[in-house]
């Protein structure tokens, strides 16, 4: 079950667990606060979300590249 969890995390971007770690509250608090601003705004925070995602998976690639350079 761990395994599941830990995978689906990794492909629905890390954005939960990225927000999680910056602001200091677990992930599934990150994702509850996301699916009930959903529910509350009609679906505007998903908007938000796929930004987030995009702005994580850039800085993932960004610091690989980084790295890649001075090695």
């Amino acid at each position: 079950m761990k395994k599941l969890k830990d995978q689906l995390e990794k492909s629905a971007f890390g954005v939960c667990s990225y927000l999680g770690e910056k602001i200091g509250i677990a992930s599934s608090r990150v994702r509850l606060y996301f699916i009930y601003a959903s529910f509350i705004a009609l679906g505007s925070p998903l908007l938000i979300y796929l930004v987030l995602a995009f702005w994580v998976n850039i800085r993932k690639y960004l610091k690989a590249a980084r790295n890649w350079v001075w090695e």
